[in-house]
């Protein structure tokens, strides 16, 4: 039996259609997924995320824990602003890529995808050992909203007393919406301007109307894990299951810089990734172009000539840009922009040309 978050009866009430996601029943669409990737690039459009799992880390030594538990230097994070990093095992696996917001001295919330919620969790429950620090899941008890696009400024602006002009990329104030008290970030997970809301689980429904009011004029659509996807396709965005995983390290993902030896501490994973930057990567991520409208899907082979050189991890028909566009790993000496490939469509061998990442980046 999925999970629900608190948002799914007013799913049902829009006519969402739903799907299993990480053993949580999510829309994952509300009219078309084009209409509503098209209203975040345009205009706005209005998530809900909830399935996500949000852990707080607080105490004397939360944020000495967290540069021990995380590969990020989490203590140079000032109160307000927010990191993306990743956790690792100890053999420079990914268990889950991660947004952690350092919410004061001695306060942090972790927020990491639901797929690997539980997994996270117990990894903390566990490194918080010998730390003066409480790891606390709190991800029964919060709902995420997002509100993404280049309306989103507008919407939120009128239904709060946040500062937004002030509110830097990856920050976070306490903010009050129309009565409700939420923790308001400007991070997402598209590749547009927007923010996330977290809101106390209950409140959650209240917090979606009052939004979708607010973006009734400016053209704001729900919008549903589907176009989230090809959103953060476009965005160049990694997913867990697909471009990360035990199986690979930071450094095979291009994400190599979120790696941080310089902090003064051990880390889990240290030493492993410390011999894993020293080599080259026999694979590494790049993106793929292709034309026509047959796109390559994740699991898709790779082919120079002949030879199998790589596997698609995401792909899809660009709604923004109009050509089959991909994520994929490939060996490095074929990870070149410009590089001439093809990838085995169902049978059918059609030419891609790697290109540099993100596909698309808003102006």
């Amino acid at each position: 039996m999925s999970k629900e978050t608190s948002l799914h009866g007013v799913h049902k009430g829009l006519g969402a259609l739903f799907t299993d996601f990480a053993g949580w029943s999510m829309p994952i669409r509300y009219s078309s997924e084009l209409a509503e990737h098209k209203a975040v690039r345009e205009t706005a459009g209005l998530f809900d995320l909830s399935h996500m799992a949000e852990i707080e880390v607080t105490g004397p030594q939360a944020a000495d824990v967290l540069d021990f538990a995380l590969v990020g230097n989490l203590s140079g994070v000032k109160p307000g602003r927010a990191r993306y990093t990743m956790i690792c095992d100890e053999t420079g696996g990914v268990l889950d890529d991660l947004v952690v917001y350092r919410l004061a001295d001695e306060k942090f919330l972790v927020v990491a995808n639901a797929g690997n919620a539980a997994v996270v969790a117990e990894a903390l429950a566990e490194r918080v050992s010998g730390f003066d620090a409480v790891v606390d899941d709190k991800s029964e008890d919060v709902a995420l909203i997002a509100v993404q696009g280049p309306k989103a400024v507008e919407i939120l602006g009128a239904v709060t007393d946040a500062d937004l002009g002030a509110l830097k990329y990856y920050a976070s104030v306490p903010a009050v919406v129309k009565g409700h008290d939420v923790l308001l970030a400007r991070t997402g997970y598209t590749g547009e301007d927007g923010f996330e809301l977290y809101v106390p689980a209950g409140e959650a429904p209240a917090v979606w109307r009052i939004l979708t009011e607010a973006g009734e004029p400016h053209g704001l659509l729900p919008a549903g894990l589907a176009c989230r996807d090809t959103l953060r396709l476009e965005a160049g965005m990694p997913l867990y299951g697909n471009e990360l995983s035990l199986q690979l390290s930071p450094f095979e993902a291009g994400l190599g810089r979120v790696v941080k030896f310089e902090k003064p501490n051990d880390f889990v994973g240290k030493a492993a990734l410390a011999e894993l930057s020293k080599k080259d990567v026999p694979r590494v991520r790049v993106g793929l172009k292709g034309s026509g409208r047959r796109a390559p899907r994740h699991g898709y082979t790779v082919l120079s000539g002949e030879t199998e050189i790589g596997e698609v991890t995401s792909g899809a028909l660009s709604p923004t840009l109009g050509y089959p566009i991909a994520m994929a790993y490939v060996d490095r000496e074929h990870a070149e922009p410009g590089t001439e490939l093809s990838v085995d469509i169902r049978g059918r061998i059609e030419p891609v040309e790697v290109v540099a990442l993100p596909f698309y980046s808003r102006a």
